[in-house]
């Protein structure tokens, strides 16, 4: 764990740092090709739709040896439809026959009875109408419109319209890929999948809000120093808030990953199977955008500006000095104090990055009477 704090103290302070912006068309292709596998998997697969959105029956009965397998033909053959039944954890099963009328629902409970030996009293028969998974969709997507309809004026207002259109890519993203592994998988789509979909947009957006709230104080004062380009302190951002970013989607994804692997895939529960499978994806993609799409996506959109193109002509002319007097350092994030810098304000780098840990070099001094910089 102290290792963990001090890489990264190491990561705040700029000493060390990956950067992730200059090779973030790599990140584009990984995202790109995601999307379209998911895209195309949707597109091919479809969803499957759970009896809340198509309408029929739901047969929850007492505890019984008969297997899965067998259930699904015992209820296949009494409705003419197809059936999903489900284990639950304490023996008993959870039979879904979709698309059938209402009326029929006596029927099949009495034919599940005779086939299950079991009593038709002790099974519960719930019916379910399709207008009302109708209605559960129509308020998802309204739900979905306004929530990022205001996330994209609250993020124009509070930093600017390019952090706005990244944060809004990298919820688009985030949603495609969840969509498309549960199309991949074919896990049912249930008004918990719902709830799980608009649950990881918030998560998503927080992750992505900390690194751009990071960035906006660090290029405050950007154009007064000619040390960083704008692309430089946004993957200084990007470490600074990586450990944090890290720590918080583990700690979310933990709990998760039990509800997932041990709740739904050892005791069998249907809707912690729709809620968590939609968290663990929403969660682990909102992570990877924040870091590897929102940020890098406002590095290219805020560097087409003229201010950020002439800023970025004037690091590279100091770089190009620097390195015709054989000390450029390899990395932009860690410059040396040279004199090519001196007709800078003394606390421009600073007030962009923070104080900078450098050594001072044995030149600065001479020529002047007290033989220390002022």
């Amino acid at each position: 764990m102290s290792k963990l704090g001090n890489l990264g103290a190491r990561l705040h302070r700029g000493e060390i740092g990956y950067d992730f912006v200059k090779n973030r068309r790599i990140w584009y292709g990984v995202s790109i090709l995601i999307t379209i596998t998911a895209i195309v998997g949707l597109a091919v697969r479809g969803l499957n739709m759970g009896i809340e959105f198509q309408g029929g029956a739901v047969f929850n009965t007492p505890k019984t040896s008969v297997s899965v397998s067998q259930a699904e033909e015992y209820a296949e053959e009494a409705a003419g439809h197809d059936a999903i039944a489900q284990k639950l954890g304490n023996g008993t099963l959870r039979i879904q026959v979709a698309g059938i009328d209402t009326d029929r629902a006596d029927g099949i409970k009495k034919a599940l009875a005779d086939d299950l030996k079991v009593d038709a009293e002790e099974i519960n028969a719930e019916l379910v109408g399709p207008s009302w998974g109708d209605q559960i969709a129509d308020k998802a997507w309204q739900g979905l419109g306004i929530f990022l309809v205001l996330v994209v004026i609250y993020l124009a207002i509070a930093f600017e319209w390019r952090m706005a259109v990244a944060a809004f890519v990298a919820l688009i993203h985030d949603i495609t890929i969840t969509v498309g592994i549960y199309s991949l998988v074919g896990f049912e789509v249930t008004p918990g999948t719902v709830i799980g979909l608009l649950t990881i947009l918030g998560y998503s957006l927080y992750d992505t809000v900390v690194v751009f709230d990071s960035l906006k104080e660090q290029t405050k004062d950007i154009t007064k120093q000619t040390r960083w380009t704008y692309s430089d302190v946004a993957n200084r951002s990007i470490n600074s808030t990586l450990v944090r970013s890290i720590n918080t989607t583990v700690v979310a994804l933990l709990p998760v990953a039990g509800l997932l692997f041990i709740g739904g895939g050892v005791l069998g529960a249907g809707m912690l199977n729709d809620i968590s499978l939609s968290l663990f994806v929403g969660l682990a993609a909102g992570a990877y955008s924040s870091i590897f799409i929102a940020t890098p996506l406002v590095a290219d959109l805020k560097e087409r500006e003229p201010a950020m193109k002439a800023l970025k002509k004037r690091v590279l002319a100091k770089r190009a000095q620097a390195t015709e007097k054989g000390e450029s350092p390899d990395a932009p994030d860690a410059p040396v104090a040279d004199d090519v810098y001196d007709d800078e304000p003394e606390d421009a780098a600073a007030a962009v990055v923070g104080p900078r840990h450098q050594p001072s070099s044995r030149a600065r001094g001479r020529g002047r009477p007290s033989g220390k910089r002022r």
